[in-house]
């Protein structure tokens, strides 16, 4: 019983080892699959991809190849374009997320820019539009919706509540009316372009160490 005992730590350990190679080697091989199916394509190849998409998404897809040109890269459930107009980053999915803000409809188009949220603040941006997505570490900050007046318009009134220009519940209230103006055919500045200056530089935050690697 002690000899069994005195090896058990010597087996978890190698174990562990042979198990934490394993997954890094399974992490390894999915992006390098990913890779691998991620590719430049041209509109025609475009349009094959997402002939077989759901309605908005195929929607939005066609709406940014409109704008925009062919994709710089392309998987069977996404279509990514960089430095596309204002934006540093599009993405349109073929997976629908349900959204029922300001009414019901289904998020597939999201973009990115470059934006820096002070932390407070980011509690405030979850209450107002749970598809407005931060990232302190990057620097960025999204907007994920159906269309890309509505998410220039979200991106817009986040600017509002981090400037202290607008309370989640003013902001809220002014992207609904907004909404409305475009659907009515009067779509108001907020959803045609970025209101504010976007940042030309890296505005990451890397955080601070807190353990000692030497």
């Amino acid at each position: 019983m002690c000899n069994q005992h005195d090896r058990q730590p010597t087996d978890r350990r190698s174990f562990l080892k042979v198990a934490t190679a394993g997954s890094l080697a399974v992490a390894a091989g999915s992006l390098t699959t990913t890779a691998a199916r991620a590719q430049a394509v041209g509109p025609e190849q475009a349009e094959q991809i997402i002939q077989d998409w759901p309605e908005t998404a195929t929607m939005a897809a066609k709406a940014m190849i409109e704008k925009y040109g062919a994709p710089a890269e392309a998987t069977p459930s996404l279509l990514i374009w960089y430095k596309n107009g204002p934006w540093k980053r599009t993405v349109v999915y073929k997976e629908e997320i349900d959204h029922d803000f300001p009414m019901p409809h289904k998020d597939v188009l999201e973009q990115f820019i470059d934006y820096e949220v002070p932390p407070d603040y980011f509690d405030d941006l979850a209450h107002y539009d749970g598809s407005v997505i931060v990232e302190r570490t990057k620097g960025e900050i999204s907007a994920r919706c159906d269309k890309e007046g509505a998410n220039f318009l979200a991106l817009n009134l986040a600017n509002d509540i981090v400037k202290g220009n607008k309370s989640v519940e003013e902001a809220r209230q002014s992207y609904g009316e907004a909404m409305m103006q475009m659907m009515q055919g009067s779509p108001p500045e907020s959803t045609q372009k970025l209101t504010f200056d976007v940042p030309e530089a890296n505005v990451g935050d890397s955080d601070e160490a807190i353990i000692d690697k030497g």
